[in-house]
């Protein structure tokens, strides 16, 4: 033991005296040196000095996402701290507790973190200095789900700094706030502001002092608002789709160009990929990117590595990933979360699995329940609901779904990637009841109006994402009002422009709705078996046992009239 101390000694006095970056000789210096704790302790001039060499070593070893090194190195540090060093040794003993909260974090121990955290808070000189551990604790919160903790020290900590925090906000006065905040965005940034600014070597040192304190904090604030606020609203001007495009360029700009933590990167992404860029980027990007924002949270312990999972999983159904596929992804995610003894994202992530295994074989592969406690929980539910039942052919279930869905939120209040799934599907469910000509026929047509405007505004900015679903809501509203030429070329339009995108789930619904075109209004068998052919293939590449059934039943069915 004292060899290893000897050695870890010499090799901690020659490095230190040198005062360079030793890189990995860290963790050696530091693993030799640890074993004489006793000899440590008694040579006072060199405790302080390892305990920041041990200190330094974890922090390396959490920048390398080596968490469960990082905690040990760092709770070595703390052990050699005198009883009196938040007055002896403020500055290192701020810095050592907020890294041994944060390793405590990533392995898992919230109790621990939170209680270093709370310490933290009763013993720094200022509040600037609390802010860290306020930001921290908040995430830890989140993570374990705990939403009104989170909220509460949220709250707290923007009383403190000046702001007024109202007991509820109206959708006028959000509205009025984020103008505002858009409208200094524009006077400050231009669309060359960050290349222009780097140009100059002075302007640089500009940039990374000021820019990223000051401006780059606005900047990232101000996009979160935009995502707020696009959110909140919809779709209903595309101008305000590009004013958000634009922020996020901006802030992913600031990305490339510094040293960004995975913590940021998570969030960033997720904020971006899982709410904003789906409007003008194709969401098989957005997945990938997702997927990006999930790994880099996961290493550097950011509990948006989990949001971002989420959204994964929830851009991989709109996009008609493979179902089976998808469902493995999602155990996988749930294992995480089970390994890490974290709540967040877990019960939108069993809803999203109950909706794939449906989708799969009507749930025969899953044992998972959701239980669902209060109203806050019951609205994905009831869209989930929505959603299997269309794809079961369940026209009047998911209608009723869809209209409890919106009686809990209004309809066009929900997230816009639900009013993204919900509208064309819900369009088209509209279609499928009028032509049965159930009653109620007026508000039926209404939903479908609106569904064609929101698709023809969304295409106008993607028309990679979504003119397939425009095309095809377009197509059965022809079919119902006898326009059969139209019909016939929107259904081939909606076909192409689902193949083109790689949307072999709505590839296949196109090519079904074309084969009940042609079976019961053209009575066209040649043609109806066709499309029930191509629509069975792409729903088998889609991994969904329960169309292939639906579809070979119609295919059965042709045969059998033939013969």
């Amino acid at each position: 033991m004292k060899f290893h101390y000897r050695l870890g000694k010499a090799l901690f006095l020659f490095f230190d005296c040198d005062g360079n970056d030793v890189g990995d000789i860290i963790f050696l210096t530091a693993s030799q040196i640890n074993h004489g704790k006793e000899w440590i302790i008694k040579d006072k001039d060199l405790t302080i000095g390892i305990a920041v060499l041990n200190m330094k070593a974890g922090k390396k070893a959490l920048d390398g996402c080596d968490h469960k090194t990082a905690y040990s190195y760092l709770r070595f540090a703390m052990s050699l701290l005198p009883e009196d060093h938040w007055e002896s040794n403020y500055d290192l003993s701020l810095r050592l507790n907020f890294l041994m909260a944060s390793a405590a974090n990533s392995c898992c121990q919230y109790d621990e973190a939170e209680q270093i955290l709370r310490g933290i808070s009763g013993r720094t000189r200022c509040f600037e200095d609390k802010l860290p551990s306020y930001f921290l604790l908040s995430q830890i919160f989140q993570a374990q789900g705990k939403v009104a903790d989170a909220y509460d020290t949220c709250s707290f900590v923007l009383l403190q700094l000046g702001e007024n925090i109202p007991d509820s906000v109206t959708p006028e006065a959000a509205t009025t706030v984020i103008d505002e905040t858009l409208k200094m965005y524009e006077e400050v940034y231009n669309d060359d502001w960050l290349e222009r600014k780097m140009e100059d070597e002075t302007l640089r040192i500009v940039v990374n002092a000021v820019e990223l304190t000051k401006w780059g904090m606005r900047l990232y604030a101000t996009f979160l608002a935009a995502t707020y606020w696009l959110c909140h609203r919809g779709q209903k001007c595309c101008k305000f789709v590009v004013s958000a495009r634009h922020i996020a360029k901006n802030a992913l700009s600031l990305l490339e160009r510094f040293d960004v933590g995975g913590d940021q990167i998570s969030g960033i992404f997720m904020n971006f990929y899982g709410r904003i860029a789906w409007n003008f980027e194709p969401f098989q990007v957005c997945g990938d990117n997702l997927r990006r924002g999930f790994e880099s949270g996961l290493s550097s312990g950011s509990n948006f590595g989990f949001n971002c999972a989420f959204h994964v999983i929830k851009t991989g159904i709109i996009s008609g990933e493979n179902l089976v596929a998808l469902l493995k992804e999602i155990d996988y995610y749930l294992h995480l979360l089970k390994t890490y003894k974290s709540e967040l994202m877990r019960n939108a992530l069993l809803i999203s699995r109950e909706t794939v295994s449906a989708l799969i074989d009507k749930g025969g592969v899953t044992g998972i329940e959701v239980k669902v406690v209060s109203n806050s929980g019951l609205e994905p539910v009831l869209f989930h609901q929505a959603f299997r039942a269309f794809w079961s052919g369940y026209t009047v279930r998911c209608h009723h779904f869809f209209e409890k869905c919106s009686q809990l939120s209004g309809l066009f209040n929900i997230s816009p990637c639900s009013l993204i799934i919900s509208l064309p599907f819900l369009g088209l469910n509209s279609l499928d009841i009028l032509k049965q000509k159930k009653s109620h026929t007026t508000r039926y047509k209404e939903v479908v109006r609106d569904a064609i405007s929101a698709m023809k505004d969304a295409a106008a900015n993607s028309d990679w994402n979504f003119t397939n679903k425009l095309r095809l809501l377009e197509a059965e509203q022809k079919y119902l009002n006898k326009h059969h030429q139209r019909a016939i070329d929107l259904y081939k339009a909606s076909i192409e422009s689902a193949r083109r995108s790689g949307f072999i789930h709505e590839q296949g619904l196109a090519c079904e709705k074309a084969g009940f075109y042609y079976k019961d209004k053209n009575s066209n068998s040649e043609k109806a078996l066709e499309y029930f052919k191509q629509a069975r293939e792409c729903y088998e590449e889609w991994g969904s046992r329960v169309k292939v059934d639906l579809v070979q039943k119609e295919i059965d069915d042709i045969n059998s009239k033939e013969s």
